[in-house]
């Protein structure tokens, strides 16, 4: 099996069903007493969060750039960021290290191709929603996105709870409205992808009338397959 390098703890909730959810993958592809072969470099968020609130998107770069290359160094065949809103500075991170960096938005853009999903509603943080990063890459694989009209309440949940582990009913029914408020408009947008990792905490298959993109299960199970390969 290949190795993989974790960074994670934006936020360690979600990281932590990274952890779960990869480990289990490989139990059950491999059998046994299997699991991933695997370092994680799981960082302080607050000071991230501060960085992001300021644009300081280098500063931030710099820093999770440093926890790559530590990766490789420790012997990692393979780099993983476990958050989506920090592929903002991926470019930064590629630049530092000479093995594979395993992309979440282009494992999310092959997952919708898969399923014939031309058309999605991306839920995220707000710089996952309104700015292009992350929106580009699904684009350039002719994958039309939409964003909810308003972003505020869905960035609001996602720092003020989800990050901190907590799942309130209220939250989650807000993002069904939203949902649904969006397919009335567009009726044919055909899935929903959950770009950031912690909302897989607060909403399920069931939640919407069409597909659910969980962004955490999708890049594990690509981690899965290079780890397997």
């Amino acid at each position: 099996m290949q190795s993989i390098g974790l960074i994670g703890g934006m936020s360690w909730e979600s990281t932590s069903h990274y952890y779960t959810k990869l480990n289990r993958a490989i139990g059950a592809a491999k059998g046994g007493l299997h699991s991933a072969p695997l370092w994680l470099h799981s960082v302080d968020f607050a000071p991230i969060e501060v960085l992001q609130r300021e644009g300081k998107w280098e500063e931030a770069g710099k820093q999770l750039a440093t926890a790559a290359a530590a990766l490789e160094r420790a012997g990692a065949q393979g780099i993983a960021l476990c958050t989506n809103t920090m592929h903002k500075i991926a470019p930064m991170i590629s630049e530092a290290i000479s093995v594979p960096f395993l992309h979440i938005a282009h494992a999310t853009a092959r997952a919708l191709l898969d399923e014939n999903v031309r058309e999605i509603l991306l839920l995220g943080t707000r710089f996952t929603m309104q700015e292009a990063f992350y929106k580009e890459v699904l684009i350039e694989q002719g994958i039309r996105v939409h964003i909810p009209q308003e972003t505020a309440e869905i960035d609001r949940i996602i720092f003020e709870e989800l990050c901190k582990g907590k799942v309130c009913e209220p939250s989650k029914a807000y993002y069904v409205r939203v949902i649904q408020e969006h397919l009335n408009a567009h009726p044919a947008t055909q899935g929903v992808v959950l770009g950031c990792t912690e909302i897989g905490m607060l909403l399920e298959a069931k939640d919407a009338k069409i597909p659910l993109f969980d962004t955490t299960e999708i890049h594990v199970n690509a981690l899965k397959e290079f780890i397997l390969a």
